[in-house]
């Protein structure tokens, strides 16, 4: 194996990204060596490279989440049930849990990654398309801990339980849309007209223009008429906290409202009594963390990979340069990207 890769280092704050190489490690206690095929990048990636948010220890670091490639290596204490070496896979990489060691970043093409974060990756999926779940999972599904539903929820259809997605359309709604089906809510979301379609063919019972000057009107009507109870939702969105809050005014009754929130909630941030809003997030605590994202990845993203109920969600857009190229995949990410996800080949 080879002393040194390349990575692209983020040398201060406000970066560019500099591609240079950088020490090759072993894999560590519970560790796995990933040589990266794929890398997608997401909005916090452009926070850590342009703010300096979430914080970064220190510099220069690796940072990134998003990997999809083949295991070279394994370390000490990794279950037998992990993937061999050789084996593709998906893989949560991210220096932010680890101290901002640069070595976990997943901007690189070696990288080092926590067994939990690791699934084996169908020949089906491509590494382009196998790189854009792991943040996405670990985002979406930590959106429904954060609001009391736990993972093994399974909910009848008796039970009459929904729940409303804003922002469907984006990589952490397309996986929150899918994982609320399979716990037994009925999903509503919304989303842009032109990916209404998309979010029906991902099994959504009804998506709405979040443009429409009545959409609040609209969603609370459907509800309704469902005859469903609807007191939890995800915002995936920005400034979109007011409208659930809307929606949520009218259809949770005497019921206490939950609200996950993917960005964090700022001073003033709109407020409704009998709903809580909720910074969706992962525990903090190592143990608890690691025990939440086994059961995402080991347990749900593996399981429904092997069976083909989780599907790559939303559409790949490949970015050119390579690890050269993650510059201007964060830039065109920054100015908004509509149901898709970029992606750079490694």
């Amino acid at each position: 194996m080879a002393s040194k890769h390349l990575a692209a280092v983020l040398p201060q704050q406000g970066g560019p990204f500099v591609v240079q190489p950088c020490p090759t490690l072993d894999p560590g206690p519970g560790e796995l060596l990933i040589e990266a095929k794929a890398i997608a990048v997401n909005p916090v990636d452009y926070s850590q490279r342009d703010k300096g948010f979430p914080p970064i220890p220190s510099y220069p670091t690796v940072i990134g989440s998003d990997v999809a490639g083949v295991v070279v290596k394994t370390g000490p204490d990794v279950p037998g049930s992990a993937p061999k070496p050789g084996t593709r896979v998906t893989a949560f990489a991210s220096s932010f849990f680890k101290g901002g060691l640069a070595q976990y970043g997943g901007f690189q093409q070696l990288v080092l990654a926590s067994h939990e974060g690791v699934v084996p990756l169908p020949d089906s999926i491509s590494f382009e398309e196998g790189a854009i779940f792991p943040l996405a999972v670990l985002a979406a599904l930590s959106g429904f801990t954060t609001i009391d539903v736990p993972l093994d929820t399974r909910y009848a259809p008796g039970d009459k339980k929904a729940i409303l997605i804003w922002g469907g359309a984006s990589s952490v709604g397309t996986i929150a849309i899918q994982f609320a089906r399979q716990l037994g809510f009925t999903v509503y979301a919304t989303a842009s007209e032109k990916n209404l379609r998309y979010l029906e063919s991902l099994g959504v019972h009804r998506v709405f223009d979040y443009r429409a000057e009545d959409v609040v009107r609209q969603i609370v009507a459907a509800v309704k008429q469902d005859g469903v109870i609807l007191t939890d939702a995800q915002c995936a969105a920005g400034d979109s906290l007011q409208s659930v809050l809307d929606v949520l005014r009218d259809t949770k009754g005497d019921s206490q409202g939950m609200v996950g929130h993917a960005p964090p909630l700022l001073p003033g941030a709109p407020s409704l009594d009998g709903v809580e809003v909720r910074f969706s997030m992962p525990p903090m605590d190592p143990a608890a963390r690691a025990q939440h994202i086994s059961e995402a990845f080991q347990g749900w993203l593996a399981s429904g990979l092997a069976a083909g109920t989780v599907v790559p969600s939303p559409r790949v857009e490949i970015v050119d340069g390579g690890l050269e190229g993650l510059n201007s995949a964060l830039d065109t990410l920054k100015q908004g990207v509509s149901a898709t996800k970029l992606v750079v080949r490694v």
